[in-house]
């Protein structure tokens, strides 16, 4: 019951928070797509550049690690995507964007600061390495995939333009590929450069975490409750669980399995959500899945908690 009250209630309070302003009317709709724009295009893109730019790539970098957590994530997007095309009868462009919802875990606004809360700032190197990936190996899979379903029997010579387009469209990819170039680089930065990035860093999670209450508000469940759940599963039981083996297997560090089993725990991220509504597919259960999963969330994780080393 103290780990519940202690790491875990305070993260899904400040959500609540949010989700309580819009319901109430104390905030807009409209005043919560500014907030939730600040945070993903341009307060966690400065706290991943500055994550990535100060990380110890040759010890964080650990294929172990990595293969574990995203090994599990596309099983899980395969297993999302036959099951519903398979088991719901959608069409292939629904069924990846249902796959895409167990692949992309909310690794930063609620795998951080759980991680950060349970085991210490010190426990997050691994959740910055798996971070670092999770933007451009998902969507790499899920774009793919995606023009791939919209372009059967076409011509595939303009597909990797296209996944390159969307991909170096979105902000946390940028942010990431910069932290990559001045740590690589070792390009020195100004202290009052480090200084304001480092203020942006700090708004970063509270102010988003506040914001996704807003945004689950908007999108209550409305229907394909069982698609729904299905795809939830993925995300809460089944990406965990096979993180759980292979990081056994792969004989990670206690500090990297805590984090590879928490990130992959996770709710589906709003991500989901994001690429659903590029391509016109699969919102609703996209978006319900996000809020149903992040409620769920609040039990499974306490759960994987209480049986992690």
């Amino acid at each position: 019951m103290g780990v519940l009250i202690n790491v875990i209630l305070p993260v899904f309070l400040v959500i609540g928070f949010g989700y309580v302003a819009v319901w109430r009317n104390y905030i807009s709709n409209d005043n919560i797509d500014g907030i939730m724009k600040f945070t993903q295009n341009f307060a966690i893109p400065c706290l991943l550049f500055r994550a990535i730019s100060t990380l110890d790539l040759g010890q964080n970098f650990d294929l172990s690690l990595l293969g574990s957590f995203y090994v599990g994530a596309i099983v899980g997007f395969a297993v999302g995507l036959i099951g519903a095309k398979l088991i719901f009868q959608r069409d292939w462009e629904d069924s990846v964007a249902i796959g895409f919802i167990g692949l992309f875990s909310n690794s930063l606004l609620l795998g951080l600061p759980i991680t950060e809360r349970a085991f210490g700032a010190g426990a997050l190197e691994a959740n910055y390495a798996i971070i670092a990936v999770h933007s451009p190996i998902c969507y790499f899979v899920g774009i793919t995939a995606m023009e791939i379903a919209r372009n059967r029997g076409g011509s595939i010579a303009a597909l990797p333009g296209k996944v390159i387009k969307a991909m170096f469209s979105n902000a946390l990819i940028l942010g990431i590929t910069l932290g990559f170039i001045v740590n690589l680089g070792g390009i020195p930065l100004p202290i009052v450069m480090t200084d304001a990035v480092d203020l942006m860093v700090r708004a970063a999670l509270p102010t988003a975490l506040f914001g996704l209450g807003g945004v689950l508000y908007r999108y209550r469940p409305e229907g394909d409750m069982k698609t729904i759940l299905f795809a939830v599963s993925i995300s809460l039981i089944l990406h965990p669980a096979i993180v759980w083996g292979l990081g056994r297997y792969n004989g990670l560090s206690t500090d990297a399995f805590r984090s590879a089993i928490l990130t992959s725990a996770m709710a589906p991220g709003i991500n989901t959500y994001v690429f659903a509504n590029m391509y016109g597919k699969a919102r609703r259960v996209a978006a319900s899945s996000v809020l149903i999963g992040t409620m769920l969330s609040i039990f499974t994780v306490w759960i994987w908690l209480a049986i992690l080393p």
